[in-house]
């Protein structure tokens, strides 16, 4: 029996870096990955998509194609451009190196690697601009879903669409993702709400080869959801223009070789959701207060990565140092972490 076959590989990331709150990402060297296989003349009995899954959140994810975040997303898709159903006798294992509900974009990568099965299943060949209209209409900030899509160090926004675009682009996500009813069948759910074309726009930044992300990873989960509610509706001027400035400072800086650890700590500091989620993750001022590039030779840069409770270093060297002494500030507070050196790392692939 023919079949066809291949391989998704989506990169973890992390959000905000600092002061580049929901403008930011960085993509990171643990990824999910999606080995995908099904027959090109299957039996004529349709059978439903068969899911196994290995790695970080095994036993919590849903093996139902039409629970499952990615394959629901790939539904999605599909359904858009007029392909009502998987294909019969589709088969796809999940390793997942992302850990969940620690600012390190596992839903990201889900979104992104259901953006891309969808396109692959449906042979529809959709350019990254069209991928990420699709992975906008699920995950509704622009940061994670680009970095894991495009790679590197990333900055992206939501562009001003016309009213028109604007209301298609804001349906709820109930109606982009609804929830299956167990009787749906192959009717339920069509013609779901098309994505306007262009909503999101990037560029990436220059990134120095020499500069390291070291990971510091509480052993707790912290959703996205709980970390934005904490979060005021109003900012200073002060505060809003303290972040502009280090942020501008901040994408050129990473860019240079020998990076500058005085320039980039002081431009990795934040006033605009750091100071608001310390109650959320104990230790977190005493970590990126104490870890400095005095302190601790080869830091450039310490911040919550994403909604956290993950903490990112910047390093070119001393990760070990980095790494300890945050586990030893954090155990004052009863949290044991684990901790990773990351490389910065491509975007998205597909291997056939």
């Amino acid at each position: 029996m023919t079949t066809e076959s291949f391989t998704i590989l989506v990169p973890a990331t992390s959000a905000n870096i600092g002061p580049g709150f929901d403008v930011v990402g960085l993509s990171l060297s643990l990824q999910l990955k999606l080995f995908v296989k099904y027959p090109l003349s299957p039996p004529p009995q349709y059978l439903a998509p068969a899911i196994t899954y290995s790695g970080e959140g095994a036993g919590e994810v849903p093996l139902d194609a039409y629970k499952n975040l990615t394959t629901r997303v790939a539904l999605y898709v599909l359904r858009c451009h007029g392909i009502r159903m998987f294909p019969s006798h589709l088969a796809i294992i999940v390793e997942n190196e992302i850990p969940f509900g620690r600012g390190l974009g596992s839903s990201g990568a889900a979104v992104i690697a259901g953006v891309l099965l969808g396109s692959e299943l449906g042979h529809l060949n959709l350019p990254k601009e069209r991928l990420l209209d699709f992975a906008l209409m699920v995950e509704r900030h622009p940061d994670n879903v680009t970095a894991a899509l495009i790679g590197g160090f990333v900055g992206s926004y939501l562009k001003e669409l016309d009213e028109q675009a604007s209301e298609a682009a804001s349906v709820p996500l109930s109606e982009v993702l609804p929830e299956y009813p167990p009787d749906a069948g192959e009717d339920w759910g069509l013609n779901p709400p098309v994505p306007p074309l262009g909503i999101g726009h990037y560029v990436r930044f220059g990134w120095s080869e020499t500069i390291k992300a070291v990971a510091i990873i509480p052993r707790f989960e912290l959703s996205t959801a709980k970390a934005r509610e904490v979060l005021p509706t109003h900012y200073s001027r002060k505060d809003l223009v303290f972040n502009l400035q280090r942020l501008a400072v901040l994408t050129t800086a990473l860019g240079q070789t020998p990076p500058d650890p005085d320039l980039i700590y002081e431009a990795m500091k934040d006033r605009v959701h750091q100071p608001f989620r310390r109650s959320l993750i104990p230790g977190l001022p005493e970590v990126t207060s104490s870890i400095t590039p005095s302190t601790h030779p080869g830091l450039l840069g310490i911040c919550l990565s994403g909604a956290g409770p993950t903490i990112l270093a910047l390093a070119t060297h001393g990760f070990e140092a980095i790494a300890e002494d945050a586990r030893s500030i954090f155990k004052k507070f009863g949290i044991e972490i684990d901790w990773k050196v990351l490389e910065v790392a491509p975007g998205c692939t597909i291997h056939r």
